[in-house]
This record gives C-alpha cells, structure tokens and sequence, in this order.
C-alpha cells in the first residue's frame, strides 16, 4: 500500500511527519500528499491551458519543438521518447517542458551554461501566467519537502535548501493517447526519475503503475488534487542508497489521460556526493548537471 500523507501535519507536527516521509522514501520511494498548499482551482487551471496546448495543430507545436534546443525546454512529439532504455517500446506520449523562466539576457543563458536557456512559449492567452504560478507553487512546495528529507537524514533542516534556489526543474505537461490494443503499447516505458524528486498531478485516469518487490506491478491509486511524489535517482544517490528511486511505467491508458509532473533536479552546480552519517559512498560524486545530460541522452538517443 503506498503511504498516504497529510501536509496539515507537517504544519503542525514536522518532526513526526519527517520521520513518516522517512519511512515511505525507504521503502516504497513513492508516497501519496494531500492538504498540500497548491491550489486546486490552480491545478485545474493548469490541466485546462495544457489541454489548449495539445489541441493545437502540431505543426504549431513543431514550432516549439524540444530538438531545436539543449536545454530540455519545449514540446516532445509522440514517438520521440523511449524512457525504457532496455525494451525499445516507444513512448504513446506527447509533452512540453517549462524550465526556470530566465529572460534572454540573463548571464547563464549568455554563456550557454548546462541546461540555463530560456522557455518556449505558445501563443495562447493566459498560458504562461498559468504554467508559472504552478511551476512555482510546486517549486516551492519541493523544497520545502526536503526539509523533511533532511530532519530524516539527521540534518539541519535547511541543509539542501541552497541547492535548489536555481534548479534545473522542469514542469512537463504530458498527454497519453488512449490504447489502440497494439502489441508491444506503452504509454510510458518502465524507469525512474533522473532528479531529487518528482511531484505528479493526474487527472484520475489509471496508468500509473510502480514495480515492488513483494508484488510485482502495483497500480497507484488517485487521490483528488493529491500529488505522487517520489524519490528520483540523484536523491537516491545522495542519500548514499538510504532512499529508494523505484521502477515505475504508464500502461496505455483506456481513455486519454493527462499529467502534470514536476521534475525537481538541483542547481546545475550542485555536487552530488553521499550524505554526512551515510557511511562509505556508493557512487562517485557527480556534478548535478554532467548527471541529467547522461540521463537526458539516454532517454532521446536514436529517437531524434
């Protein structure tokens, strides 16, 4: 069964509740937040303007099309994703992707640094103001969340916060095709998240399922306006093992499906190295950004 949490508890009880995030990200690596701060008129909001995005013709999303830059900004085509690096099964998918919204004078995105380039924006009223204000609603409630993870691990509360102040955090709208009953379907191919943690908003519809141990594929419940949160492998790693990143896929779902996911890695700079009180390191230190690019790489090789 994959914890339910309350966020009134954290405000008002966080070391209880720390102890209990503690506990689902050491064995599930996915737990369900209700109460949580982000409006749900937002979240509705925010399905309805990704709804106008995809019903665009895609010769107007191809204007806006992920290829054409380096920094995982833009619209992803059906077709272009296999997050299943061992199968080959193509992802029945499209999405866009809305990073840290910097101007195009903003020194990082001069100098061309790791994944610092400016979003790609639709033309469509109301997008962007919609698309932000839940970037950063789901921004901050991330961080704010590793405080927890840090009281878990036996730190200052604080410990991570100036590694997230310029994340490489990407916000994507996906949208899954109903199955067409194909052999070999997928709507998301089985893998886990590249980042410290991802932040997930459906819109009820099944598909989302994560792989355990002791029952093999279990299928997430919906919880209304609740998030999915779970652990990616640069926390895994950070945490020197301590916290799981767990396999999970989207089965072909039996009518379109809609998702917000909020994918928060750290600042390009971050180093990413074992935890104080983890013992001897698991894996070598790597930089936050050379660790997504391989990722990312992976992810889109052959397919472009």
């Amino acid at each position: 069964m994959i914890p339910l949490l309350d966020w009134t508890e954290f405000v008002q009880n966080p070391i209880d509740f720390s102890a209990r995030v503690g506990r689902a990200c050491r064995t599930h690596g996915f737990f369900l937040l209700k109460n949580h701060p982000v409006p749900p008129a937002l979240i509705h909001k925010t399905f309805e303007h990704a709804d106008n995005f995809f019903a665009l013709p895609d010769a107007e999303k191809q204007k806006l099309a992920i290829a054409s830059n380096p920094h995982n900004r833009g619209w992803a085509a059906t077709g272009t994703e296999s997050l299943d690096e061992t199968s080959g099964f193509v992802d029945q998918k499209q999405a866009f992707n809305v990073g840290l919204d910097l101007a195009p004078n903003d020194p990082s995105v001069l100098r061309g640094d790791p994944f610092r380039g400016v979003n790609l924006w639709p033309d469509l009223v109301g997008f962007r103001d919609t698309i932000l204000t839940f970037f950063d609603a789901t921004w901050d409630l991330g961080v704010t969340l590793h405080t927890s993870f840090a009281r878990d691990m036996g730190l200052e509360a604080d410990y991570f916060a100036d590694q997230f102040d310029a994340p490489m955090a990407i916000l994507r709208l996906l949208s899954y095709p109903a199955s067409r009953g194909v052999e070999n379907e997928i709507g998301a191919g089985a893998h886990t998240d590249y980042g410290s943690i991802t932040l997930l908003m459906t819109d009820g519809v099944a598909g989302l399922q994560i792989q355990t141990k002791e029952q093999g594929w279990l299928s997430v419940p919906h919880v209304q306006d609740a998030f999915i949160v779970n652990i990616g492998d640069c926390l895994m790693r950070w945490t020197n093992n301590v916290y799981v990143s767990t396999p999970h896929r989207v089965l072909p779902p039996p009518r379109p499906r809609r998702s917000l996911a909020f994918f928060l890695d750290p600042n390009p700079d971050s180093l990413i190295k074992a935890l104080p009180g983890t013992g001897s390191p698991v894996y070598p230190p790597v930089l936050a950004s050379d660790y997504l690019r391989s990722r990312l790489d992976a992810t889109y090789k052959g397919l472009q």
